[in-house]
């Protein structure tokens, strides 16, 4: 590791002079890249450095110990060496976290899908809150939201519906929230009170950057037009401007309706299936890689039960991590840091593990 770490700071110093060269200003290109390499190590870089510092006065400090006569030096000497040590695995845990592999989506956009599941219009309801839920995050956070498309019910629910978030680092913190979320109330249309279970599938989807080919030929592709369904503004549901795509390799179906123009719509469309071509793509290498999929939190399988969200008991339970947390109104409205700090640090826990294990061997 520590070679590594080493290596970390010949390169550093390298990007440093290199930016310092005025002639380095003459490709942009260039200069952009130099500059992302070191935003990327420059905190290894200073971790690393805090970590030697440390090492280096816990051995000044026991070599004093050794030569010195005088009981109020060695106590102070004592009290530096005890504190010093204090930090040692602290620093040494921090550069580990740094040091893992990092996850090429993270800082990328994201589009989610959320689907109704078992339960009619309940499942429809509770779909439109996990949709706000997801909303309110991303206003806590400073990203925006953009909707793609939402099939709305006549109960004020949804069946399913697709938007995109736009924020450095949306994948890094929505990409746990992959899954089946279930719900468990009593609907305001039951009389005896009973409580029902609902589900409802969120898949959350990295976009594409422009820099990555994905080839869409035309024969794999049909393209429907139509009125837009449900609420919209001027226009939207008086012409012919909502898409559909449908890929005859997967099956997958994009529909595009919150545009008022057809060329929006469709633009949407495609830029929605690339990312799942490509999302389909990655999990096939993970796939083909069975520890890299069992070392993350859950699958992200949307098949897979990662929440319950129990409103008479005022809950909310993470079953990967076993973490309940009695504040559902708090969650529900966007306060979602708690939940996914801590399935943010198992993972990470787990990797590392992953980690020394491999060290071990």
């Amino acid at each position: 590791m520590y070679e590594q770490l080493e290596d970390v700071l010949v390169r550093l110093d390298e990007i440093i002079r290199s930016l310092a060269d005025p002639s380095a200003a003459a490709d942009s290109a260039r200069l952009q890249r130099l500059m992302k390499e070191q935003a990327e190590i420059q905190p290894v870089a200073d971790a690393y450095r805090a970590y030697r510092k440390n090492e280096q006065t816990i051995s000044d400090s026991l070599e004093l110990l050794e030569n010195e006569k005088d009981p109020e030096m060695k106590e102070m000497l004592r009290e530096e060496l005890n504190e010093a040590k204090k930090k040692e695995e602290g620093l040494e845990h921090d550069l580990k976290l740094l040091l893992l592999p990092k996850d090429p989506n993270d800082e990328k956009d994201v589009n989610i899908e959320i689907r109704a599941g078992a339960g009619g219009d309940e499942a429809a309801l509770f779909a439109s809150e996990i949709y706000r839920m997801y909303v309110h995050y991303a206003e806590r956070r400073g990203w925006s939201t953009e909707l793609v498309s939402y099939d709305e019910t006549g109960l004020g629910g949804c069946k399913e519906c697709t938007f995109t978030v736009h924020g450095s680092g949306a994948y890094s913190r929505l990409k746990y929230e992959s899954g089946v979320h279930r719900v468990q109330r009593v609907p305001e249309t039951e009389s005896g009170g009973r409580i029902h279970t609902s589900t409802v599938t969120v898949a959350v989807i990295p976009e594409v950057s422009d820099d990555i080919s994905i080839e869409i030929p035309e024969k794999d592709v049909r393209i429907d037009v139509m009125r837009a369904s449900g609420n919209g503004g001027q226009c939207v549901n008086t012409t012919d401007s909502a898409v559909r795509l449908t890929h005859y390799p997967t099956g997958i179906v994009i529909y595009s309706q919150t545009e008022k123009s057809q060329i929006q719509n469709k633009a949407k469309a495609f830029a929605l299936l690339r990312s799942k071509l490509y999302f389909i793509e990655q999990q096939k290498r993970h796939d083909e890689e069975a520890d890299l999929r069992r070392s993350q939190i859950g699958t992200g399988d949307r098949s897979e039960k990662i929440r319950t969200y129990n409103f008479p008991q005022g809950r909310v339970t993470d079953h990967r991590i076993k973490l309940t947390l009695h504040r559902i109104d708090g969650i529900l409205d966007g306060d979602l840091d708690e939940l996914i700090d801590a399935l943010t640090a198992a993972d990470q826990a787990a990797k590392l593990a992953k980690m020394q294990e491999k060290d071990s061997v």
